[in-house]
């Protein structure tokens, strides 16, 4: 990977991809960013509207409008496009739907030259990262999805507040499936090196196994909550997105709970899930196993089944 000019090219310039770019921004992460969509004036429009920040930014970025032949030197290539659900179609159908969208995407993307990594972000993110993968016949560690990064994020902000503790103290991870699937292993959550169960225990009542749960729940609802108040969330993933794109540029070998193919680990093979991933310039790094519980290990099983459900559906088994 190159040191000397970090650019990334960004697919999808709706609510999501801008507010990454919008991120990018403010955090000075690239050097050059390259705005590609199928309405290309919204994207020249974006691009404008970007560029006429930066006067107030401490960025020095190279912001425009471009083509999937802007790929070929990436660094990076986001997937923030999609199409939005129908009312009455199915999730089936807008997964096929989805899937004849980024095979438009993909295959200019890999006839360009490009050679880095890809990053998804369109929902159903699991999915979408492995017909990612297998359209674009990369090495599996170099495609990887935002997976339940952002979940992780709010239970951490949730279990901050509740303990009264800064969320970067605090040590847990949401696994699985992006979406309803998706579980906490507690017997892994910390608060600096001390078990969260640990504290329940020793709290006589003030931090209980019932709120723990109820923290859970919010973060599994979080999203629907979001898009009932304002019909869409992007500031978030937004920043998700840069956080790892800043652990990729920056070779930071940070601990992420990205969307991964898992190789044998937990007991399983083939899938995309969100599960804690090392994170450097090539990508995932490795697979970071956690100890699960037996009874965390089945809701993962289950999380997987659940998206080896769709995988089937959709002919990708």
């Amino acid at each position: 990977m190159k040191h000397d000019n970090r650019k990334i090219a960004l697919i999808g310039t709706g609510m999501v991809g801008m507010s990454y770019a919008y991120s990018l921004l403010n955090q000075n992460v690239c050097d050059e960013l390259v705005l590609i969509d199928v309405n290309k004036k919204r994207a020249m429009g974006e691009a404008m509207d970007l560029n006429h920040g930066l006067a107030f930014s401490s960025s020095n970025m190279k912001i425009y409008a471009g083509s999937y032949d802007d790929c070929t030197d990436a660094d990076i290539v986001v997937i923030c496009a999609g199409v939005a659900q129908k009312p009455g179609e199915t999730r089936l159908d807008l997964l096929k739907r989805n899937t004849e969208v980024f095979q438009s995407i993909i295959e200019p993307v890999t006839a360009s030259g490009f050679n880095g990594i890809f990053l998804v972000a369109t929902n159903p993110v699991d999915i979408m990262t492995k017909i990612t993968c297998t359209l674009s016949g990369f090495n599996p560690r170099r495609v990887l999805g935002t997976g339940t990064t952002l979940d992780t994020a709010r239970l951490r902000y949730l279990l901050g507040d509740y303990l009264k503790v800064d969320p970067r103290n605090v040590h847990a991870y949401v696994m699985g499936e992006h979406g309803d699937s998706e579980f906490v292993p507690w017997s892994q959550a910390m608060v600096a090196t001390k078990s969260i169960r640990e504290m329940v225990n020793e709290s006589h009542g003030s931090i209980c196994e019932q709120d723990m749960e109820q923290i859970s729940e919010e973060v599994r609802t979080a999203a629907y909550k979001i898009i009932e108040a304002k019909n869409a969330t992007y500031y978030g993933i937004g920043m998700a997105l840069t956080r790892i794109t800043k652990a990729v540029l920056g070779n930071e070998n940070s601990v992420m709970t990205v969307s991964a193919m898992l190789r044998g680990e937990y007991g399983q093979n083939g899938i995309f899930v969100g599960v804690p991933c090392i994170i450097n310039q090539n990508g995932i790094q490795r697979v970071l196993p956690l100890t699960l519980e037996e009874d965390e290990l089945e809701k993962l099983n289950n999380s997987c089944q659940v998206l080896r459900e769709c995988y089937r559906e959709l002919g990708l088994e």
